[in-house]
């Protein structure tokens, strides 16, 4: 049985390079799709979470993930769940935005246990309390930080 070629990036990684929508929606080869963020960007968390509100406030929560989890993968030990739950939120608003109930709920739900416990000492100007009340009624674009 004959096995179709997969897309590699230059590492020989499986990667698909199918455009996406602005959700993160493969679409079909050839037709023109959203500029996909790229990965691995070092980013000190602030240029992080401005990276990742830009993405919310254009309606591309998919995008906002991806930065979101390029801040996890680099973030030191004590404050990974917060960055894990942070992409998770974008994960969630990414389902919501897709009609996808069920997995919006349990994203932002998950999301919102794992930021919880920074609620007390938000790091780097979280909005932990505004996160977890808009995980909770999943209105409107999250704001990261307290910031305009």
């Amino acid at each position: 049985m004959p096995t179709s070629p997969r897309d590699r990036d230059d590492q020989g990684r499986a990667r698909n390079a199918r455009p996406r929508d602005g959700l993160g929606r493969p679409l079909p080869y050839g037709l023109p799709g959203v500029e996909r963020q790229p990965e691995g960007v070092p980013r000190t968390p602030e240029e992080s979470l401005v990276e990742a509100q830009r993405l919310l406030d254009l309606g591309r929560p998919f995008h906002a993930h991806e930065v979101l989890e390029d801040a996890w993968k680099a973030a030191p030990e004590p404050e990974r769940e917060l960055w894990r739950g942070l992409a998770q939120l974008a994960v969630g608003a990414t389902h919501a935005a897709r009609g996808n109930a069920s997995g919006a709920s349990a994203l932002l739900s998950r999301g919102a246990r794992n930021i919880a416990p920074y609620r007390d000492d938000p790091p780097h100007g979280v909005d932990v309390a505004g996160l977890v009340a808009w995980a909770e009624s999943g209105v409107g674009v999250p704001r990261l930080t307290g910031g305009p």
